[in-house]
């Protein structure tokens, strides 16, 4: 009898869990291998092309991202590197990845019941990217994308190796990073927001780039490489003598 009411708690504590949940599906279209990482939910996945990975962050979820890193390599304890996105030298990320790399950000559950989510550019960009809602409603809740060829593009300035870098990152200070009030849009950020107009460009570009679900009516999908092909100016996988960590 114990043994079936310990069994009953954990299936009722699991269905509430996964009741109050929001799941992120997170596929990988890219012809590479891609290192998706997810904070403070997740984690990191290794996605080979065509694979996919499920999240499920509880309601009230804040601060989240998901992102993809590139050219990595991981022994079999989940250490290593990769050139971009990197989150400290390990597999499962704890904290935010190093600049460049695409962003999808949200928080779940807040003011009126709506979860507000975006696509962001401020950490640069290193893998196209679309983020979507499964059920979208609303002049709000609808797909967004950033796919174009910005790291071909990229102005010399900005451009690293497998990515290009925000100019905050780049130049630092109030004109970039907006760190002590309001700010204005640049050319450097405007080069962002004419490829990728759903996306934040710089960090008070919140008017154009943010955006808000029900949060109890929908899940939603985060895809690299949503168009399934890239240039050759995107980054490709780094060949690795060692197993990587799946």
């Amino acid at each position: 009898m114990a043994y079936l009411r310990s069994s009953f708690v954990f299936f009722f504590l699991a269905f509430v869990t996964y009741t109050y949940a929001t799941s992120f599906e997170v596929r990988n279209n890219c012809p590479y291998t891609v290192w998706a990482a997810s904070t403070p939910i997740g984690g990191g996945q290794r996605l080979d092309q065509g694979q996919t990975w499920v999240i499920n962050a509880p309601r009230g979820t804040t601060m989240a991202r998901i992102w993809g890193r590139t050219n990595c390599n991981f022994d079999g304890a989940g250490r290593g590197s990769c050139q971009t996105g990197d989150c400290g030298g390990v597999l499962q990320c704890t904290g935010w990845g190093k600049p460049p790399n695409t962003l999808a950000e949200y928080a779940l559950n807040q003011f009126n019941n709506l979860d507000f989510w975006d696509i962001s550019l401020v950490d640069g960009f290193n893998i196209p990217m679309t983020f979507a809602p499964t059920n979208p409603s609303g002049e709000k809740c609808h797909a967004i994308q950033c796919a174009a060829n910005i790291n071909g593009e990229c102005p010399g300035q900005l451009k690293v190796p497998g990515g290009c870098n925000n100019p905050c990152t780049t130049f630092g200070g109030q004109q970039y990073c907006c760190t002590q009030g309001p700010c204005d849009p640049t050319d450097l950020s405007r080069f962002f927001k004419e490829r990728c107009p759903d996306a934040y460009s710089y960090p008070q570009d919140d008017a154009t780039s943010t955006f808000t679900c029900p949060s109890d009516s929908t899940d939603y999908t985060v895809v690299f490489c949503p168009n399934g092909v890239t240039s050759p100016n995107f980054p490709l996988e780094m060949p690795s003598s060692d197993e990587e960590a799946k």
